[in-house]
């Protein structure tokens, strides 16, 4: 992590206020679909309809599961982005979505049967993205759905998808391997971007 959690929750709380209307990009927009479509995907398949979303933001992805799910867990580092998720559930009458403080390697949920992550987890090292998948795996879940800035190939130094100073992404094969080694099968690998993917991994075996 190239910020502390604490550098990083600043950051993101002084951009709360705007920081829907600045997420434009149709990669970003692509991941968000994506995430979502293969969460309920997931939802329809499970018999416990527990989400935990995970780096949650403003809560994109949270509010747009709450329909399918029994319950949705939001947790974030950042006190802005989370009142700012709290409002939109508020505004839309929800009551089975909740958000709260959490972290990729403390998330705060006892369990859940789907994990979500969008544009989150590229803040963490390779190591610490190891933690945060065992942390996850630690949930017991059926499914977890990733989508984030991760390489494919080399990236063009000259065109990065990402801010170099706060992001640190991860390659493709080394976030298969981390999932594999907790016990995950990769099941799908959507590419939007040469930096910019979607994966999605099974543990059925509990």
């Amino acid at each position: 992590m190239k910020r502390t959690i604490e550098e990083h929750a600043d950051r993101f709380s002084d951009i709360a206020s705007d920081y829907d209307d600045s997420q434009d990009s149709e990669e970003y927009r692509a991941c968000v679909s994506l995430v979502v479509e293969h969460a309920r995907e997931a939802l329809r398949a499970s018999d416990n309809r527990m989400v935990a979303d995970l780096g949650t933001g403003t809560g994109a992805i949270a509010l747009a599961l709450a329909e399918e799910a029994d319950r949705v867990a939001g947790r974030d580092i950042s006190d802005g982005m989370l009142a700012k998720a709290r409002e939109k559930a508020d505004e839309r009458g929800l009551d089975d979505v909740e958000f709260g403080e959490g972290r990729f390697r403390d998330p705060n949920v006892d369990a859940a049967d789907v994990v979500v992550s969008n544009f989150a987890m590229h803040h963490l090292s390779d190591e610490e993205k190891r933690e945060a998948i065992a942390a996850i795996a630690d949930l017991d879940p059926r499914t977890f759905v990733l989508g984030d800035v991760m390489f494919f190939g080399t990236p063009d130094p000259d065109e990065p998808f990402y801010s170099p100073e706060v992001d640190d992404p991860s390659t493709v094969g080394h976030l298969a391997d981390a999932l594999t080694d907790e016990g995950f099968a990769l099941t799908v690998v959507e590419r939007v971007h040469d930096q910019v993917g979607v994966l999605v991994a099974e543990r059925r075996d509990g």
